[in-house]
């Protein structure tokens, strides 16, 4: 039989979660040979090459000027620091510990939503707000043991992509997403050329590397799109809570590549952050008004470079 729209809108979400996150996972490996600055400035060749090419099939690439707007320069200024902070927590901790925290996007995109929009957000939602942002604290763990200062450099990275997001909602519809993918992407290549000396200089990588940093810009390209697939076919309510199928798979690729187990407060927090996106989710479709955090899905829900 085949699948309802919601149902393959699930399936798009899910391989769009898996593709971002085997993108992580290979990032992290080559970081162990090479620092972040170089890390981004190879992969995002790809990835721009990648994306203008689709972009320029598509006629988005006609008006570049648009590109100039402001609200596009923040977008892509939040998107630059937030792939920094991004990366270098990614080098220094296990990927589903970062990957767990990033969860928390939804919650501190509705926060921002109600803050800077003024957008009606009730009790309810504000309590699961403070609950997840609880367990990004138990995950975080600061001052006890355990708590590394990377942790505090992913949170930051949070911040800079809920600025990214609510910068994108006020984008106008005129200025295609593809123009501003690859505006995005051809300035985090920029910064990361910028970044090889100060964190490290130049190591000349073999075939292998080569080959892994092209595969990972093109599991970037595969879940941009697959994201939106997901979120132009199915509900945006249905569809938001597979996003968080991206921890299940930080986990395990945590576990094969790198030999990660998750510790106990990881595990907890991880439960609470979810369970309170969830809740937020749910309370969302009921009121059916604000839709900060479902929105979080689109195609910048993520640290991706594009």
């Amino acid at each position: 039989m085949p699948l309802s729209p919601n149902m393959r809108a699930a399936l798009f979400m899910t391989v769009s979660m898996a593709g971002f996150t085997l993108n992580d996972a290979i990032t992290k490996y080559i970081a162990e040979s090479m620092n972040m600055g170089q890390v981004m400035l190879l992969r995002g060749a790809f990835a721009t090459a990648f994306v203008a090419a689709l972009a320029f099939h598509q006629g988005a690439l006609a008006n570049l000027r648009l590109a100039l707007e402001p609200l596009v320069m923040v977008r892509v200024v939040c998107e630059v620091l937030a792939t920094v902070t991004f990366l270098i927590a990614l080098a220094h901790l296990p990927i589903a510990n970062v990957s767990a925290v990033l969860q928390a996007l939804p919650l501190g995109v509705t926060m921002g939503a109600a803050l800077v929009y003024g957008e009606t957000v009730g009790w309810r939602r504000w309590l699961s707000i403070i609950v997840g942002f609880i367990g990004v604290a138990i995950i975080v763990r600061p001052g006890l043991d355990g708590f590394s200062v990377y942790s505090l450099v992913t949170l930051v990275c949070v911040v800079f992509c809920v600025v990214r997001d609510l910068a994108t909602r006020r984008i106008p519809d005129r200025i295609p997403t593809l123009l501003i993918s690859t505006t995005t992407a051809a300035a985090v290549t920029l910064c990361g050329g910028l970044l090889v000396v100060p964190m490290g200089g130049w190591n000349t990588p073999d075939a292998t590397t080569f080959a892994l940093l092209a595969v990972a810009a093109g599991l970037l390209l595969i879940g941009y799109q697959f994201i939106i697939h997901a979120v132009r076919d199915g509900d945006i309510s249905f569809v938001a809570p597979f996003r968080y199928t991206s921890l299940l798979f930080s986990i395990l690729l945590g576990f094969v590549m790198f030999n990660d187990i998750p510790d106990l407060p990881m595990i907890v927090g991880s439960a609470i952050i979810v369970a309170s996106g969830l809740y937020m989710l749910y309370r969302e479709r009921v009121v059916g008004r604000s839709k900060a955090a479902s929105e979080s899905v689109g195609p910048g829900m993520t640290v991706d470079g594009l």
